[in-house]
């Protein structure tokens, strides 16, 4: 009894003469594409008409650059013709001029010359096919509308998939006999297929298509009914439904019937073992869980101590962020302190200047006055009289007077000076360079008696901080005196004592400096006793003075490059990293 089948609806194939207008169209469609002119165009992307001309073109119609045919032809002031992309190309250049007279160029300067186009567009030329055997003579300006219906034309098949290009007159024949991609009917399910895909039709996708059951039943099935067909093939191969627990027995429905029976107490041997494996299974997933937990226990209280320490890190952070506000002000108003105090050393130096000229002025008339002296003198012997006495006693009334006044004016010029020397080397970073001249004469002086100690200038830990000050014996003091240099560091009273904490506790490196290439620096470091007066707040101008009687020996000082120049530099660092602001 045959069975109804479905059959899929199929449209009408196009006819001949549909396609071939259908190709015309597409060539139409296709003139411009992606913004560039296509094979139909007949304007040049760049420079003149190359279309081949049945009369030689005059030199009128021929572009100034490019010696072709002017293609959208431009006139300039002077006179002179280029294509429209020959004078694009001048204008933006550099230093637009005409290239036959070199008059500059603008665009302004440039207009469309209408009159001549319409000449150029009327020039007889052969058809762009002539080579393929189009005869055709025509006026370049009928070109294009003769490309489009021209028989030696080259188009595009209009079936889809077919890349093939043929002359116009070609094309019926191309569609009706030689196309790959015209459509057939296949024998089998009756569809129309291309014959460039009839035969992977028949041996993949046709459902009407007869194959052999891959079951080896010598049965031939459509396609289509393939999968019901092995549903209920006999030969159909069929794993054990033990092969889950390690059956490995495949056969036909019959076959395995027959094994299910005699193989019961296989199954049930391979059921234990599976059971026995999941058991195994399970006690060795419990195991991970519960080292999972402890994992999760452990990384949940190191995720608690992060927090902590986060918390304590932003609390640190603000407080930083709060001294790190203060400081700045602290140091916008010190940048105001120092320059106040450059502009006082800047008049003290003036005042310092007008000083010396005073006493500069007083020497002079101190001389002239020495001078009238003698010269007065002179004549009071030889005459005898009261009167010289009396004006040689105004006189040296007078010299002294100026004497006095030049004293006072010596004191001044040095307290000046030791007071530029303070500003100049004063250190407001805990930090001290002691450059010490005249090392000879001054360790000679030490071991006289005459000199036993040098101080430095005075430093600070900051603008309202700490004063301290540096002592060196260069022939040693205590223990040390005669072998070795001595060096003591001195807290000094200052100003803003009353803000500082007392007793002073910061940490005091006394160091030697190397003045050679290898810059082995000697030095010691010691913390203060905070018992010791020493470090007390100071009630005097300073405080005793406390080091390192022993801090380098004179054979290792004067040995070495430590001394350089007839000079040493000494070195004080006082840790400021703790210190709280006043």
């Amino acid at each position: 009894m045959a069975t109804a089948r479905n059959v899929e609806s199929v449209a009408p194939p196009l006819s001949l003469e549909s396609l071939v207008q259908q190709a015309n169209l597409v060539q139409v469609q296709v003139q411009v594409q992606d913004g560039k002119l296509s094979s139909l165009s007949i304007e040049p992307q760049d420079g003149g008409f190359t279309q081949r001309f049945v009369l030689t073109v005059e030199s009128k119609y021929k572009c100034e650059h490019c010696r072709l045919p002017l293609c959208n032809p431009k006139q300039t002031e002077c006179g002179h013709r280029f294509c429209g992309s020959c004078i694009l190309k001048i204008l933006t250049g550099p230093k637009p001029v005409c290239p036959l007279d070199n008059v500059a160029l603008h665009e302004n300067m440039v207009f469309k010359d209408i009159c001549c186009k319409k000449e150029v567009l009327a020039l007889q030329i052969y058809c762009r096919n002539e080579l393929n055997g189009c005869p055709k003579q025509l006026p370049l300006g009928k070109l294009e509308a003769h490309l489009l219906e021209c028989p030696y034309q080259e188009v595009c098949c209009a079936r889809r998939g077919c890349t093939e290009k043929i002359q116009r007159k070609d094309l019926a024949d191309h569609l009706n006999s030689s196309c790959r991609y015209r459509e057939q009917v296949c024998k089998y399910c009756k569809k129309n297929v291309t014959i460039a895909e009839l035969k992977k039709h028949e041996d993949i996708d046709c459902p009407a298509f007869p194959v052999l059951c891959p079951n080896k039943c010598n049965t031939f099935i459509l396609r289509g009914e393939l999968s019901s067909h092995q549903l209920q093939c006999l030969n159909l191969v069929m794993s054990c439904p033990f092969s889950q627990h390690g059956c490995s027995f495949q056969g036909n429905k019959q076959e395995l019937k027959v094994h299910e029976v005699n193989a019961m107490a296989q199954h049930l041997n391979c059921a234990l073992m599976k059971n026995e494996h999941l058991e195994k299974m399970v006690f060795e997933l419990q195991n991970k869980l519960q080292e999972k937990c402890k994992t999760v226990d452990l990384m949940s209280a190191q995720i608690i101590r992060l927090e902590k320490d986060q918390s304590k890190s932003a609390q640190l952070a603000n407080k930083n962020e709060s001294r790190l506000g203060h400081m700045q002000k602290m140091l916008a108003s010190q940048t105001d302190k120092l320059m106040t105090i450059d502009q006082t050393s800047q008049q003290a130096y003036q005042r310092q200047e007008e000083t010396a000229r005073d006493a500069k002025t007083l020497r002079e008339s101190v001389d002239h006055l020495q001078t009238r002296v003698r010269q007065l003198e002179l004549p009071g012997r030889a005459a005898g009289t009261g009167a010289g006495t009396t004006s040689l006693t105004e006189l040296s009334n007078q010299l002294k007077r100026f004497d006095s006044l030049l004293s006072v004016h010596d004191v001044r010029l040095a307290d000046m000076d030791l007071r530029f020397q303070l500003l100049e080397t004063v250190s407001y970073n805990g930090k001290l360079i002691w450059k010490i001249r005249d090392y000879k004469r001054r360790k000679q002086e030490a071991v006289s008696g005459k000199t036993l100690s040098l101080y430095s200038q005075p430093f600070y830990t900051g603008y309202f901080g700490y004063k301290m000050c540096a002592r060196v014996y260069l022939n040693g003091d205590g223990m040390g005196k005669g072998t070795h240099l001595s060096l003591f560091f001195v807290v000094m009273r200052g100003e803003y004592d009353a803000l500082l904490p007392w007793p002073f506790k910061q940490k005091v490196t006394l160091m030697l400096l190397d003045q050679g290439q290898a810059s082995r620096h000697l030095g010691d470091a010691f913390k203060p006793d905070p018992n010791s007066s020493s470090f007390k707040q100071p009630v005097g101008e300073m405080n005793i003075a406390s080091g390192c009687p022993l801090f380098v020996a004179q054979t290792v000082l004067e040995s070495g490059t430590y001394i350089k120049d007839d000079t040493i530099f000494i070195k004080v660092v006082v840790d400021t990293s703790d210190m709280p602001d006043p």
